[in-house]
């Protein structure tokens, strides 16, 4: 697929910032961020110089609730940890750089950094167009909680611009975009999104979480915010629970980084110093899984218990040509239906051995789980539910003739 620009290119150069005691990740200051340094070189070192202390290589972790102050209000950038640590501050700058942000701030789960991103641009009486396969932990929590705090949602095919755009309403804040979606793994086009949102005077955010700042690059596009659940592809090894938010508006990105301090809802020293480590190698895992997917994909199809695959890198898959142009690679996740039905995908999760079965994705080791019944139990009977015959693999780094013969072996056996 076509190589976007280096994430280098699209860091521009942030103004000063006055956030009191509070510290965030921002790319200004950082003298790797906007050098017109690679994927690779960021992912090691934006927001990771050597310690000054001692000159430790790696960032430390820095396990402290609170620091020492020489006088009453005077410190040397931090006081407390929920509203600042510098290994945090670290991943921040980190995440700000890859995703060629403004701002990037960290939280202790995906769905924390979503809902301070809600809770700070939406209000009572607001709507947000959400995609009508989106995963099933975003559709709760704006059917069971900010649906009762009086925001409204209508899902939407984002396949379709022309939809999106009557969805649009004068109350309209937020087109709430995922792309590859989970677990369809539909694409949408982050550019004519973006056109559409700002025309109707909302912003548009992105869930970058499949596709990760190395394959795609939603903010060069025109989103605004992109948003990731670190758990997955940025952590990778499937230790540590999080999630960011990246704005591409300095403006916006102080009034996240308030409500982030605000709500609370951030990760520990031990889990940021995690997803960074994890970050580091994000560009060659990515390539691992990518290249391992692909072959996944070619014997799903050649087998005749398989009814369909879901791929963006298939030539038929409806949004092949925009995920071509706006996407590194087509990715490590893969979806497939089965051609005896619900029966035959359960048996199917129960009968692979190197693919484990569990929830979640992105980290190095293979994973299969059956939607319906488990990440996506939340939409059943709604209008999101996913088919009961589907499967999704997140396709490790494993060896790729082991993954393939466990595969075969399972699907022979239905």
């Amino acid at each position: 697929m076509d190589e976007p620009e280096t994430t280098a290119d699209h860091v521009r150069e942030a103004g000063s910032r006055d956030f009191g005691s509070e510290v965030h990740g921002d790319v200004a200051g950082d003298r790797w961020s906007g050098a017109g340094y690679g994927f690779e070189t960021l992912a090691i070192h934006a927001g990771q110089d050597p310690d000054p202390t001692t000159g430790a290589v790696v960032v430390p972790i820095y396990q402290t609730s609170t620091y020492v102050q020489s006088e009453v209000g005077e410190h040397k950038g931090y006081e407390y940890s929920r509203s600042g640590n510098p290994t945090r501050t670290a991943l921040e700058t980190c995440l700000a750089a890859l995703e060629g942000g403004r701002t990037g701030l960290a939280f202790a789960s995906g769905l924390a950094a979503e809902d301070c991103l809600l809770r700070t641009v939406a209000r009572p009486g607001a709507h947000v167009v959400i995609p009508d396969d989106a995963y099933g932990g975003t559709y709760r929590l704006f059917s069971k909680v900010l649906e009762r705090w009086g925001v409204s949602h209508t899902p939407v095919p984002l396949g379709d611009l022309a939809a999106v755009s009557r969805a649009m309403r004068p109350e309209t804040v937020l087109v709430w975009c995922e792309t590859p979606t989970n677990p369809l793994l539909g694409i949408a086009d982050i550019a004519g999104l973006a056109e559409v949102a700002h025309a109707g005077g909302a912003r548009l955010v992105v869930d970058n979480t499949f596709a990760s700042p190395y394959l795609q690059q939603p903010l060069a596009l025109g989103a605004d915010v992109v948003v990731h659940s670190t758990t997955k592809y940025l952590g990778g090894h499937s230790d540590v629970v999080g999630g960011a938010l990246v704005a591409a508006d300095v403006g916006l990105g102080e009034e996240l980084a308030y409500h982030q301090n605000a709500l609370g809802a951030v990760p520990g020293a031990f889990d940021s110093w995690l997803v960074l480590r994890g970050a580091k190698t994000l560009g060659v895992r990515m390539d691992r899984h990518c290249a391992n997917a692909t072959r996944v994909v070619d014997l799903l199809q050649a087998h005749p218990a398989v009814a369909s695959v879901l791929y963006p890198g298939l030539p038929e898959h409806p949004g092949h040509e925009i995920a071509a142009k706006q996407m590194r690679q087509p990715g490590g996740m893969v979806s497939l239906r089965l051609a005896g039905g619900e029966g035959a995908a359960l048996q199917l999760c129960r009968s692979t051995t190197v693919f484990t079965l569990g929830e979640s994705l992105g980290g190095v080791e293979s994973l299969i789980e059956h939607p319906g019944r488990m990440t996506h139990a939340s939409v059943a009977g709604s209008q999101l539910e996913v088919p009961s015959d589907l499967v999704r693999l997140s396709v490790g780094i494993e060896t790729a003739e082991d993954l393939l013969a466990d595969l075969q072996r399972a699907l022979d056996g239905l």
